[in-house]
């Protein structure tokens, strides 16, 4: 089975519905629409043509990649987590913190949900990366 080419990375954030489904076919990999219903929560019940349209959605958006898979298909992400990762937060800075990455680091800083260990790591993070 051949993979349908890749489109250029998408520029656009997903709603809520749409992100539970893509870290679904993160975790799973290559995965049919039954596996991915599988996967959700079970206090999650979607069903079976709801979860399809919106992986059709999501491939029509680009997220995600499709092959023949006996009678269904078979989805791929087509965008690696990490790379969804940055445009959400390059997104979030952009509109939120207005284009000021401090203000999100500092409102994180602020934040009291913040472990000692998560802390040490940040500092760690920094050092490393010269600052």
């Amino acid at each position: 089975m051949k993979a349908k080419a890749r489109k250029s990375i998408p520029r656009r954030t997903l709603t809520a519905v749409e992100l539970e489904m893509m870290n679904i076919i993160w975790r799973l990999g290559p995965c049919t629409v039954s596996q991915v219903r599988d996967a959700l929560r079970p206090e999650r019940e979607l069903a079976y043509t709801s979860i399809s349209t919106i992986v059709r959605i999501l491939e029509q958006k680009g997220f995600v990649t499709s092959e023949k898979a006996g009678r269904g298909h078979a989805y791929s992400a087509a965008i690696a987590k990490q790379d969804y990762q940055a445009l959400s937060l390059e997104h979030l800075v952009k509109k939120v913190f207005d284009a000021a990455p401090s203000l999100l680091v500092q409102r994180l800083l602020d934040s009291d949900s913040l472990t000692e260990d998560e802390l040490a790591r940040i500092r760690a993070i920094l050092r490393n990366k010269g600052g």
